[in-house]
């Protein structure tokens, strides 16, 4: 078959493309729910534990073990701000407020992401409402500075220092890429389900519609009749065997 002839079979049934192409649009555009907009807050921490004091005149890897068990802290302290204890400790602080929210600490929990280079740690939290976000990431900032030592046994009180570099910054999260791409696939798969379905009905289609598909079956054509415009083609009809 041609190219031509193909394009004269989808030309032919190119209702059956555009009313899948209608069906699918509409469908998406109202009962397609609108995604609410979400909005992140990012701030970053140095993470330490302060030198030991010196012994003597006398050089010593005093500072390079300081900076080792810096990063090795900083290792734990990304896991701990990701823990359930970390999030029920914000929480708490959220409702013990001049103006208190409640705030569940697993949906804390679960918005929270952490990021750790060496010893700064990063950590973003995604919410719905951007007033309560500034104030659980201000919580969060508190728990840390204040009650950062108590999820270390090891530590003493004083020990592990916690210093705010990048105070929470609240921005609206753009529009993921999956979003966008969404309704561009959903056409692009129903203009394939409609070239397909204009195909197959084709395929099962057995009327006979002009000169082309007489010669297909082998049938001599002594004449044709123009088509006027009105009524049915003179040689639509059903295919015979002579």
């Amino acid at each position: 078959m041609e190219l031509r002839e193909y394009g004269r079979v989808v030309w032919r049934r190119i209702w059956i493309v555009l009313a899948l192409l209608a069906v699918v649009l509409v469908v998406s555009v109202v009962l397609g729910r609108r995604a609410a907009p979400t909005y992140e807050a990012s701030l970053r921490f140095i993470v330490g534990v302060p030198p030991e004091p010196a012994r003597g005149n006398y050089y010593t890897y005093d500072r390079y073990y300081t900076w080792l068990a810096s990063e090795y802290l900083a290792d734990d302290f990304s896991e701990v701000v990701k823990s359930a204890a970390f999030a029920a400790n914000v929480s708490v602080r959220l409702s013990q407020g001049a103006t208190p929210i409640q705030v569940p600490a697993g949906a804390i929990q679960g918005s929270t992401v952490t990021e750790k280079q060496h010893r700064i740690l990063s950590m973003h939290i995604t919410w719905g409402a951007p007033d309560q976000l500034g104030r659980i990431a201000n919580a969060a900032v508190e728990a840390l500075q204040q009650d950062g030592s108590q999820y270390f046994s090891q530590l003493g009180e004083d020990t592990a220092l916690v210093h705010l570099i990048d105070p929470p910054v609240v921005a609206p999260v753009p529009v993921g890429l999956r979003q966008k791409l969404d309704l561009p696939i959903r056409l692009a798969l129903a203009l394939l389900a409609g070239l397909f379905l204009v195909f197959l009905v084709d395929y099962l289609d057995d009327t006979v519609r002009d000169a082309r598909d007489l010669e297909a079956l082998g049938l001599p054509m002594l004449g044709t009749i123009p088509y006027a415009g009105v009524g049915l083609r003179p040689w639509s009809r059903r295919r015979r065997q002579p």
